[in-house]
């Protein structure tokens, strides 16, 4: 008992701490920290307190006993540093900005498909760090992340049984907080979840572990939901899955559902020049493993269309695409990003023209958006240069840019 005593302080103390950004807002900040190295809820909104921890960004502290705080009083677009301190022992800093009252330009991430655990996924999340540092001091740094699902997979499958598929938080350790720890730890992540994040493909609790792990605006869990920019541009996190909380697999997107009665009054009340939502499963799509979702989510693409959205982010095929603009696509730009470390290499050009789609690749990558006022330029960014082909097999430069006017939907071909 005495050699047991004596040890605890020391095991605790070897304990790894992961410090992260829940939300931002442009006078408020969401810090957050926990384990992954023990079993049980050690990490996320609902953790078992790790002891009494003092937060400070620049003059402002926070003190609280739950394994997150948020700053007030901040200014708006400024740089801090922050430092958290558990049991009087720093575990963890960083530094973040927040966001502008009113904008005309933004930089963000866009991935999907990533939760893997495996070297490509580690690649790719080098890659995003170092973008994200030569970024850093420029008049447009990158801000958020949001995701397009399978934030975190099944380790293996033994017939209908899925392994360490993030139904625990020593799960997220490999597969979330640890290749993404430095960027973790300055920037959200915005996700959205899909099949792989519950009982559509997994495990129904995968869905809980995510909901508690990552932090919503509003400050509470959510399937579905709306963040802001600056005024320039209002995101739309859908849930595009078959995931429940309780009983078999249902559609969260159906026509007569929850979310799509809060999606047809939230979606046309934005009054932000960029409407963009983002979700799972690509109504376009070329392959090569999955079919479009059009015929099950044409009640969004329509209310997209009536409401002015002009692009819209998918995951779910591990690859790259982009839709053509054109009557089939209602003028909106549809892009699939599915390949942060999963990947389909197989080339799908033979697909592209009835699909509507209008540019693609078989390589892993991640998404830099950027949007300056009426413009936004997509770039796939991968450790190797990105090789994107037409419907023809030939070669497209880059960045793919879009504009809000002058862009009248043409004739399908």
């Amino acid at each position: 008992m005495l050699l047991t005593a004596w040890l605890l302080p020391a095991v605790l103390g070897a304990q790894k701490f992961y410090t992260y950004v829940g939300q931002i807002g442009t006078a408020s900040a969401l810090i957050a920290w926990g384990t992954t190295d023990s079993s049980g809820n050690t990490i996320g909104r609902a953790s078992k307190s790790h002891g009494h921890a003092l937060v400070t960004i620049g003059s402002r502290t926070q003190q609280t006993d739950q394994n997150w705080a948020v700053i007030d009083g901040l200014d708006p677009n400024t740089a801090y540093s922050y430092r958290v301190e558990v049991n009087n022992k720093k575990i963890g800093e960083g530094k973040i900005r927040t966001y502008p009252a009113r904008a005309d330009h933004l930089a963000f991430f866009v991935i999907g498909d990533f939760g893997t655990g495996e070297p490509m996924q580690y690649k790719i999340a080098d890659v995003m760090r170092a973008e994200f540092e030569r970024r850093r001091n420029s008049e447009n740094p990158v801000r958020f992340v949001i995701t397009t699902g399978d934030n975190i997979y099944a380790s293996m499958r033994i017939g209908p049984l899925a392994l360490w598929s993030g139904d625990e938080d020593k799960h997220w350790e490999s597969k979330f907080f640890r290749p993404y720890e430095r960027l973790l730890a300055e920037i959200p992540f915005y996700p959205s979840p899909g099949n792989h994040d519950g009982n559509e493909s997994e495990n129904r609790a995968d869905l809980a572990v995510y909901l508690d792990n990552f932090f919503f605006p509003q400050n509470k869990p959510a399937r579905w939901y709306t963040f802001s920019f600056g005024e320039l541009a209002d995101f739309f996190a859908l849930d595009s899955t078959s995931n429940t909380e309780s009983g078999g697999p249902q559609p969260a997107y159906a026509r007569n559902g929850e979310q799509f009665r809060w999606l047809v009054n939230a979606l046309p009340r934005s009054q932000a020049r960029w409407k963009i939502p983002y979700f799972h499963h690509p109504p376009f799509n070329a392959g090569p493993g999955h079919p479009a979702s059009l015929d099950d989510l044409r009640h969004f693409t329509e209310l997209f269309q009536r409401s002015g959205v002009k692009v819209v982010f998918n995951g779910h095929e591990h690859n790259f695409q982009f839709s053509t603009q054109d009557q089939a696509t209602g003028g909106i730009r549809y892009v699939i990003s599915g390949a942060g470390a999963e990947l389909r290499p197989a080339s799908v050009i033979a697909n592209m023209e009835r699909a509507h789609i209008a540019g693609w690749t078989g390589q892993n990558h991640f998404l830099l958006v950027e949007i300056r006022g009426e413009t936004m330029s997509i770039t796939p960014i991968s450790y190797e240069a990105m090789r994107i082909r037409d419907q023809n097999g030939k070669p497209i430069p880059l960045p793919v840019e879009l504009r809000l006017t002058g862009q009248a939907p043409s004739k399908s071909k």
